[in-house]
């Protein structure tokens, strides 16, 4: 699948919000709420949001970054359902190391599900990051629909560049 990714603009928002309503059972509630809202308008303000496209204009994945060397941070990743597998993950993820332009040393850090949540194993979350070189780390504060989270850390070294 040939992916586009592209810096994030308000008119992604409705395809931002409708990716993610497909995964609020496992993050809980986004699209209605405010705080996500006023959370999704500012990394888009401060071009620390990207959408990825494939061969239609709805988005099939989007992320929200942060931080400076040497501590980033991936503050949230969705990949719609139909294209999970597909590479915009990855894709997203290039596109955003490229804008960082990690350094040796420089550390990205996510959290995601932990391993007894229903979506480490349906989302494939957990895998996607160890396959671009993340490590579990220590466990996160429950998310917001009471499941369980982990944090998993990158730390860039001369021998690894990422994604690999």
């Amino acid at each position: 699948m040939t992916v586009r990714v592209e810096l994030a603009t308000a008119a992604d928002v409705p395809g931002i919000l409708a990716l993610a309503g497909e995964v609020e059972h496992w993050f809980g509630p986004m699209v209605a709420e405010p705080g996500f809202h006023r959370a999704l308008d500012k990394h888009i303000a401060d071009r620390r949001a990207l959408v990825a496209f494939g061969a239609t204009e709805a988005p099939l994945g989007a992320v929200l970054f942060g931080g400076a060397s040497p501590r980033f941070a991936v503050h949230w990743l969705v990949v719609s359902g139909r294209a999970r597998g597909a590479g915009v993950g990855r894709a997203l993820m290039a596109a955003v190391a490229e804008r960082w332009a990690l350094a040796v040393g420089d550390v990205v850090e996510v959290v995601t599900f932990g391993m007894d949540h229903p979506g480490a194993v349906e989302s494939g979350a957990r895998v996607f990051y160890e396959r671009l070189g993340f490590a579990p780390a220590e466990p996160a504060e429950n998310g917001p629909e009471g499941g369980s989270r982990q944090v998993f850390r990158y730390k860039r070294t001369e021998a690894v560049r990422f994604p690999p």
